[in-house]
């Protein structure tokens, strides 16, 4: 039989299975279960904690924001006024800040919540959970507002955080679903 006439459809098939099966070999396993819950409890005690950072930083007056407390629903203008400051230490603070506060989610989300894993649902979560806590610190929070910049900017903390570490943790702790 010549080469040509070995390279038909049962050919073809064979070659796609093997690199299916090449692929379930590279493609990460999960921890060992004793591994997996650990990272999970460790995962949960550091989202609570950045939890009660979070209600601690968010929901208390701040000295540092009073200048800027107003309520804000346009996009890029509290951004605008962040870095127009004369003072290039509060921008940093302000723009950092957020979002440096957006980070955990990205990261410990999908490891607490494996129904969250996935880009567009940690930063759809994020964006919820940062509207909920700019609504309290507007209706609540004497020296406080509204920000539509904040919760922008929380989002992409989120994003970073997820990128750069969140979706690996994620895979490490869980097990992908298969396709069928």
């Amino acid at each position: 039989m010549t080469r040509a006439a070995s390279s038909g459809p049962r050919s073809l098939l064979h070659s796609r299975a093997t690199k299916d099966e090449e692929a379930d070999r590279r493609e990460r396993r999960p921890l060992a279960l004793p591994l997996r819950v650990l990272a999970m409890v460790c995962a949960f005690a550091f989202m609570v904690a950045f939890a009660v950072v979070l209600a601690r930083l968010t929901l208390h007056p701040s000295p540092a924001s009073e200048a800027l407390t107003h309520t804000n629903m346009h996009p890029g203008r509290s951004l605008k006024a962040y870095l127009d400051q004369p003072a290039l230490r509060d921008a940093v603070k302000q723009v950092g800040g957020n979002i440096l506060l957006g980070v955990p989610f990205g990261v410990l989300v999908p490891v607490v919540a494996p129904r969250t894993r996935g880009l567009l649902r940690v930063l759809l979560l994020t964006a919820v959970v940062m509207l909920l806590v700019e609504f309290a610190q507007g209706a609540l929070v004497t020296g406080r507002a509204f920000d539509i910049d904040d919760v922008i900017l929380n989002t992409s903390g989120a994003l970073i955080g997820y990128l750069l570490l969140g979706r690996r943790m994620s895979r490490a702790v869980h097990a992908r679903r298969r396709r069928t």
